[in-house]
């Protein structure tokens, strides 16, 4: 029962919905702001998500079915596990096992799989384009996240969550070193490709590709897929406050700030573009961040 009540509520998937969805409003308030407009109300999100939930599912013809539908189910539950893990390390830091960190960043890339999969099902060539788009950016960015997570690795010397919390916290956080910054800065621009916003939106680009990977999803699917992203902009914050910052609650916050500060101050990409920012630019930096941070600095 206790496993079962973690998993659905707290710190499972009902408490990372909620927060998610107080997380998108706060992304969408501030960006109706800089564009000089009033915003949504608090409760939109939710507004939205109940909006899709009442709509009609439609599987195209063409769709390889169980594919199509198990995509959405495979995304947020991967997320709400890795809010699981999370959380339990920042409750109790000594409570869960060696290698969750290496859990985590496999739970993490589930979901840009599952759109992948999901749009590749679909049978729709612009859901298929989209879902080439994903697939590229995803081999583009991973290895310069995973590198950056590194850092932290390296200098705590653990692969375990809640060792990495409980140095941080009795001998300061990873952003006191050079290498530290670094990876901070490396982990920044990559978790913006995975969470699917502006540079680096390009899968989803409405003005280009119709809605991208989520063009064929309607009604409950397509709900789930949002929910799955709104929870992201949550759970990515959390774990780079756990990585960096010892797990302090107002890093979570200010690494919000920081994704919108970057998405409203930025032209989309190009594929082409990103691909070469993320494996020349991005990988040079968090291979000298990895060295840096093994010498020392």
């Amino acid at each position: 029962m206790k496993i079962l009540f973690e998993f659905i509520v707290f710190p499972g998937f009902l408490f990372t919905a909620i927060a998610g969805m107080v997380f998108s409003w706060i992304d969408r308030k501030v960006t109706a702001r800089v564009q000089w407009r009033q915003g949504p109300p608090i409760f939109q999100p939710l507004y939205d998500f109940v909006k899709l939930l009442i709509k009609e599912t439609i599987v195209p013809a063409s769709a390889n079915s169980v594919i199509f539908l198990l995509s959405p189910l495979l995304a947020i539950t991967s997320t709400t596990l890795a809010s699981v893990i999370l959380w339990k390390a920042i409750i109790n830091p000594q409570s869960l096992f060696v290698g969750d960190l290496i859990v985590v960043i496999y739970l993490l890339a589930v979901t840009p799989i599952a759109v992948i999969l999901g749009a590749s099902a679909s049978g729709n060539p612009i859901a298929s384009l989209a879902a080439s788009r994903e697939m590229k950016l995803y081999l583009a960015y991973e290895l310069p996240f995973i590198f950056s997570i590194l850092v932290s690795v390296i200098k705590l010397h653990t692969i375990k969550l809640g060792e990495i919390i409980l140095s941080q916290q009795s001998s300061g956080i990873i952003l006191n070193s050079f290498s530290g910054v670094l990876a901070f800065v490396i982990f920044l621009l990559t978790i913006q490709a995975k969470l699917g916003l502006v540079p680096f939106d390009m899968a989803e680009a409405e003005t280009e590709i119709a809605g991208g990977v989520f063009i064929e999803y309607s009604g409950v699917p397509l709900a789930i897929h949002k929910l799955n992203r709104i929870m992201l902009l949550f759970i990515i914050p959390v774990f780079a406050a756990v990585l960096f910052f010892g797990g302090n609650f107002l890093s979570i916050i200010a690494v919000l700030v920081l994704i919108i500060l970057i998405r409203n101050t930025n032209p989309r990409v190009r594929i082409d573009q990103a691909i070469r920012f993320f494996w020349r630019t991005c990988l040079i930096f968090s291979v000298f961040a990895v060295v840096l941070a093994t010498i020392g600095y």
